[in-house]
């Protein structure tokens, strides 16, 4: 017999989103995808889960500074299984200007990545449409008795 919790969260997932040293570009996309335009939420999407042990999904945006080097995998690793990676961003996805400096793009060079989202930044609508299709991967092993 499942479990309440489980029946909750094959339903809907929560987001963490990490900013390892972007613009706020991509960030200010995210945002909007939670405005009554594009309504993340009314697809089961929860995008400000603060804690990473109630965390489904981890959006990651920028290139990843030197101080997030430790931390992103620590994070990472406290999230529970099934969880999904999107890299947003063209920084998170390969470095982009900031490939020379202070930072150690990509992203996948640290954490495994399931998804990523290029642009500079994405709109709203890919990163919406993203979510919706890594979305069975979370739920994967939810829906079973």
């Amino acid at each position: 017999m499942r479990s309440l919790k489980d029946f909750a969260r094959s339903k809907s997932f929560h987001v963490i989103y990490l900013n390892t040293g972007s613009c706020n570009g991509c960030d200010i996309e995210i945002l909007a995808s939670l405005s009554p335009r594009y309504d993340i939420e009314q697809y089961g999407i929860f995008a400000h889960q603060p804690n990473p042990r109630e965390a489904d999904v981890i959006l990651v945006t920028g290139p990843v500074a030197e101080q997030w080097e430790e931390k992103l995998v620590s994070l990472y690793r406290k999230v529970p299984e099934p969880k999904v990676v999107v890299a947003i961003g063209q920084c998170s996805c390969s470095g982009a200007l900031f490939e020379d400096g202070e930072t150690d793009p990509p992203v996948s060079d640290y954490i495994p990545v399931d998804a990523k989202i290029p642009g500079c930044p994405p709109r709203p609508q890919e990163i919406v449409d993203t979510l919706l299709q890594v979305a069975p991967r979370v739920f994967k092993g939810y829906g079973e008795e």
